[in-house]
């Protein structure tokens, strides 16, 4: 795809956002900030019962067209070939990049990878509430462990999890 067509399909996406909205039953609710321009995303993520496989995905936010384009790209292609979990933490920041377009996303990469490192976060969400459930954990002892942990994470450029919507809020 040449950039002149790539710069377009990012416009389309970010113009008219494919999956875009809250999924009321969601097994995830991940929020993302760039707290650098104050970009947030917030993907929420369903889960095929009993696989590890993605039934839905889709997202919310403010911030740039890339940003945006981007989580708009993320949800349309997830939602279209069910990914597995297993694909979605695999795929590469460069990859990723490479399908936004290097010459376009290279320049701003926190934008251009925070609906995919969110979507990330998410996929281990998932995954880690199944094994604390499993473990014998209530819904309460889970949301407490995830607001501590991410009392630590803070410090980092992109904040993914709960405190995302308040340190880019702070910072924008």
């Amino acid at each position: 795809m040449d950039r002149e067509t790539r710069l377009a399909w990012l416009v389309d996406h970010y113009r008219r956002p494919r999956h875009v909205g809250t999924l009321p039953d969601a097994d995830a609710r991940v929020p993302g900030g760039n707290p650098g321009c104050g970009d947030i995303v917030t993907m929420y993520l369903k889960a095929e019962q009993g696989t590890s496989r993605v039934a839905a995905v889709s997202f919310e936010g403010v911030g740039c067209t890339l940003s945006l384009a981007a989580a708009s790209i993320l949800a349309e292609r997830v939602n279209r070939d069910k990914t597995s979990f297993d694909e979605i933490l695999s795929f590469t920041p460069e990859a990723w990049i490479d399908l936004l377009g290097r010459d376009i996303a290279e320049a701003r990469p926190q934008c251009a990878l925070l609906a995919l490192g969110t979507l990330k976060a998410a996929v281990k969400t998932v995954e880690m509430n199944r094994k604390l459930k499993a473990a014998g954990h209530s819904d309460e002892q889970i949301r407490e462990l995830r607001r501590a942990i991410a009392e630590q994470g803070t410090e980092a450029g992109v904040v993914v999890g709960e405190g995302a919507e308040q340190a880019a809020g702070v910072r924008k």
